[in-house]
């Protein structure tokens, strides 16, 4: 059921997800507290308040549901029911099918909630099971007979003897419901829902054009800074033009004795003349003078007073981002049979809303992280002296101008001795290297591309992808990412961010006579250096920077511009560069010139551009000039590895990675193909396992990606049959893949793929990022 009117939409979908959030913290704090009567009240209070939205605005299934949820929850409260955890279960599966019916009845997507057998399972309530499937049936013996019996008619009898308009009810929905969404599914793991921040007083894409809107007159208030500037200039000339005057006046002195009276009469009026309408220039300048700034300091107070009002509307406490964490905790915890409680600190911490909606991933992977990996089981706490029941804190407190969000579990640590291994194993470092770094360096390792010290990729804790990913997205948000540990104590991830996203402060350089933007917390400092300081180090340019060597190349290069001939000449005396420091990384970038030092307010790219390799964004600069942003991070990925080529072709080769894809539906193959495009790859298709063998022998490939379920060969079969050749054994593979259940998974692992992403939680940055980091190791 759609809602047609937008307005009743818009307040139903605002007031349902309150509903919902209230209903599911309640039942997660009940659960823990089932004595708490006064949240009991608040719960059932809530659970009311959603079936009469409902009710009112025709979401007749949510009203259904909820009514049904209702009566467990007053069933409790009269001590009639306990309020046990298979209970729970059941409210839980109530609330995430009306969630689903809340988001149909304010999207018009269908969604695959059967409402009878939710409403089966409500009433039975956790005194029995029923069968998921319409058509599902129970064989009984009775004496030499075996009687059939279908749980659903028996359910909708015993409603006839006792409620005959539930009977009635039910009965309706029973036809409604579609064959096959009974059917049994396969266990998904539990999940959130992507973060999204629809409102903040106003709709959230207002207040951001707002900002827009803000920036401009940002610009705006540069450009009549500039005019005020240019009045000055005026002021000036008029002097000068005073100064010539009077010496005019001086010099004709002489030359007027030798007229008569009247041409010296004349020349007077025309001095006199020109002396007034100076005099008249000069209180126009200076009155002009007076009002552009006057004007201009108003627009000052005005534009900083806008930009800080709008930054501060878009200030959210982070409560909203951790709230999704309860549920999932304690999902994935039931999953994996330990006992684990979640505490939450520092709610009303305030951040941009951009960072809590793209904070959820990473803070999600690391949870999943400290789940699987670094809380042990039960008997391990037990043996180990510790209590049963684990604790992973979440906290976030004010850093400065920036926040800081920590997760911390009282787990067994990180391993520095696997950590070590997996290094040289990877390549990454020799003994000798790591024997002289410190602890805090040698943990930091677990942020590296492609670093796991599990051979077994786990669907709860990352599918296949790293840390690394985590960092990326940290610091893709201007932030850092630390880690602390002891063995067998625990250890705490510590993610510092700006508080705002919305100025950013830069360093502007020219470069082919364009201006673009190096965000300031990337540079290190600014040096000029002579030719003949550069040498050439393992084919690298290099410089001497602090008695250590230094890579350096042109920006332009970087960037792919075109360059004239002598621009690399070695005449020029002094060449500007530019020192980067990314994270534990140094670069040296060599420019035309250095501009300016400012803070601009960056404008994100069009989802259209989302991919442009090396920029962020774009601002406008003061003179109303187009600037782009540049992403230093790329910057390192684009010269790893580089080699006596020049850096453009490095660039071409690094985007140009052979991927084999193998699917056999159209429709997801050609989407398939387009996303790995997308992100640089030259892709090769393949229609079954079979013709992927065959291609795979007739060209040379950097991955493969495949589907699992094929004709004439499948995605496993080929999977086998790759890893049987020697030289694929270090070819990556990722299958991607309906199949969700752990034996499909280890199927896929023991056939000799590196990486299973299922097709259910599809998240093509997941596949990108898999694919960079199993190229990249």
């Amino acid at each position: 059921m759609f809602i047609e009117d937008d307005e009743l939409r818009g307040l139903y979908k605002a007031a349902s997800a309150e509903h919902i959030e209230t209903i599911e913290a309640g039942l997660l704090h009940l659960e823990k507290n089932p004595e708490d009567q006064q949240q009991l009240q608040a719960l059932l209070r809530a659970t009311h308040s959603l079936k009469g939205d409902s009710r009112m605005l025709g979401v007749g299934d949510a009203e259904t549901v909820t009514h049904q949820m209702e009566d467990l929850l007053s069933e409790v409260e009269q001590g009639d029911r306990i309020l046990s955890s298979g209970l729970c279960d059941l409210l839980y599966s109530g609330l995430d099918a009306v969630r689903k019916i809340a988001h149909t009845a304010v999207t018009g997507e269908q969604t695959d909630v059967s409402v009878f057998h939710v409403m089966a399972q409500l009433m039975a309530g956790d005194d029995a099971d029923i069968p998921s499937g319409p058509a599902a049936t129970l064989d009984i013996i009775q004496g030499d007979e075996t009687v059939e019996i279908d749980p659903a008619a028996t359910l909708i009898q015993v409603a006839e003897e006792t409620e005959p308009d539930l009977a009635a009810e039910l009965n309706q929905l029973l036809k409604q419901s579609p064959s096959d969404q009974g059917q049994s599914k396969p266990a998904e793991t539990p999940t959130t829902s992507p973060y999204q921040v629809d409102t903040v007083r106003v709709e959230a894409a207002k207040l951001d054009q707002l900002m827009t809107q803000a920036s401009e007159l940002a610009v705006t208030k540069l450009r009549i800074a500039q005019r005020l500037g240019e009045v000055e200039q005026l002021a000036t000339l008029r002097e000068q033009w005073t100064t010539d005057l009077q010496a005019q006046q001086l010099s004709l002195t002489p030359l007027k004795q030798q007229l008569s009276a009247a041409d010296a009469m004349l020349v007077d009026q025309v001095l006199q003349v020109h002396q007034q309408r100076l005099s008249a220039l000069s209180f126009q300048i200076e009155n002009l003078k007076a009002q552009v700034g006057e004007d201009s300091t108003r627009l000052d107070i005005t534009a900083n007073q806008l930009e800080v009002g709008i930054r501060n509307l878009r200030m959210l406490p982070v409560a909203g981002l951790f709230q999704l964490f309860p549920r999932m905790v304690r999902d994935l915890a039931k999953q994996q049979q330990k006992q684990i409680e979640l505490v939450l600190e520092g709610t009303d911490t305030l951040a941009d809303k951009n960072i809590l909606e793209q904070m959820q991933a990473p803070l999600t992977h690391l949870v999943r992280n400290a789940i699987d990996h670094g809380i042990e089981t039960t008997a391990e706490r037990m043996a180990m002296g510790k209590s049963e029941t684990a604790t992973l804190r979440l906290r976030a407190y004010q850093l400065g101008s920036s926040i800081a969000i920590e997760l911390t579990d009282d787990g067994r640590g990180l391993e520095l001795t696997k950590i070590q291994e997996t290094a040289i194993r990877r390549g990454l470092h020799t003994e000798t290297e790591l024997a002289r770094m410190t602890t805090s360096q040698v943990q930091s390792l677990i942020f590296a591309p492609g670093f796991s010290t599990r051979t077994q990729v786990t669907e709860i804790s990352g599918r296949g992808v790293g840390l690394d990913v985590v960092r990326a997205n940290v610091e893709r948000l201007q932030g850092t990412i630390q880690v602390r540990s002891i063995p067998s104590q625990g250890c705490t991830f510590q993610l510092t961010l700006s508080s705002s996203l919305t100025t950013t402060a830069v360093l502007i350089v020219e470069v082919n006579q364009h201006p673009y933007a190096i965000p300031l917390e990337y540079v290190d400092k600014m040096i000029s250096v002579t030719p003949d300081q550069i040498f050439s180090l393992e084919g690298h340019p290099t410089i001497t920077d602090q008695d250590q060597p230094l890579s350096v190349m042109w920006l332009s290069d970087v960037l792919e511009l075109p360059t004239e001939q002598d621009r690399h000449e070695t005449e020029r005396t002094n060449i500007p560069c530019v020192i980067l420091q990314i994270g534990s990384e140094r670069l040296g970038l060599f420019i035309d010139q250095l501009v300016d030092q400012q803070d601009i307010v960056l404008k994100p790219q069009s989802k259209l551009l989302k991919r442009i390799r090396n920029i962020t964004g774009a601002t406008i600069l003061g003179n109303g000039e187009i600037c782009m942003v540049l992403n230093p991070q790329d910057f390192l990925q684009a010269t790893q590895g580089m080699d006596d080529l020049t850096l453009s072709e490095h660039l071409h080769e690094a985007v140009t990675s052979k991927v084999l894809l193998v699917e056999d539906s159209i429709p997801i193959r050609t989407q398939m193909k387009r996303i790995l495009q997308g992100a640089g790859y030259d892709v090769t298709a393949a229609v079954d396992g079979q013709e992927g063998l065959e291609k795979l022998q007739a060209d040379r490939f950097d991955a493969v990606v495949s589907d699992v379920e094929m004709p004439n060969l499948t995605g496993l079969e080929m999977t086998a049959q790759i890893r049987q050749r020697q030289e694929y054994q270090q070819l990556p593979i990722v299958l991607v893949t309906t199949l969700a259940k752990e034996e499909d998974k280890r199927r896929g692992q023991e056939a000799g793929a590196n990486a299973y992403l299922t097709k259910g939680d599809f998240d093509q940055t997941l596949l990108i990022e898999t694919l960079r980091r199993l190229i990249a190791s």
